[in-house]
């Protein structure tokens, strides 16, 4: 099981939750950056089904591989 974080950080102006270099949109106060978070940390939980997923990795290749819809990652939030 992969381990994800979203971390509450100051963005653009407001705040965002990030992870792996990646910002959420931006949102007005702290507090509403963690709800953002906490609701999107619990929708990475919920099972989906099993299918094939495409993607490009950083160095422009694109994978191809099966994932399985019950492996989802534990999902902390910080900040």
């Amino acid at each position: 099981m992969a381990d994800l974080t979203y971390k509450i950080v100051e963005h653009d102006g407001g705040w965002a939750y990030q992870s792996s270099g990646t910002f959420s949109e931006t949102f007005p106060t702290h507090d509403a950056a963690r709800a953002a978070a906490v609701a999107a940390a619990h929708e990475q939980r919920v099972p989906d089904q099993t299918s094939w997923i495409s993607y490009e990795t950083a160095g422009g290749e694109w994978i191809t591989e099966r994932a399985d819809g019950h492996d989802r990652p534990d999902v902390n939030v910080e900040g």
